[in-house]
């Protein structure tokens, strides 16, 4: 795991981690699905949550961010917003600049798909 150290005058270092970037990229991307009305289509659980991961370099983060969206929605703009928010809140939260946020679209959830799925055969 590497880890970026930021020097503070006069106070020692401050060491961040990989991890700790890649929780709050994972937060922010849920702040960013929370405005968009389609992201209400998408079944709530732990195994759909925003998933992130993060390489340190200097005092920049790149991240990648994996979402599931509904559809049908503006994908596009929903990826724009996780993007925003992902390197606002990394910057805001971390004091890290953030040049490059790629976001994944693991699956796209549909309401009349997902509730024409069978329920538990017993």
């Amino acid at each position: 795991m590497t880890a970026t150290e930021v020097a503070v005058p006069e106070r020692g270092a401050t060491t961040i981690v990989e991890r700790v970037v890649a929780k709050v990229a994972a937060q922010a991307a849920r702040e960013a699905l929370r405005t968009v009305p389609a992201a209400f289509k998408v079944p709530r659980g732990p195994l759909r949550a925003p998933r992130a991961s993060a390489s340190l370099r200097d005092r920049t983060a790149r991240v990648r961010v994996v979402v599931e969206l509904g559809y049908p929605s503006d994908i596009g703009a929903q990826c724009a917003a996780v993007r925003r928010q992902v390197a606002s809140r990394v910057k805001e939260l971390v004091g890290m600049d953030v040049p490059e946020v790629a976001v994944g679209v693991e699956r796209l959830h549909s309401e009349q798909l997902d509730s024409e799925r069978p329920g538990r055969v017993r």
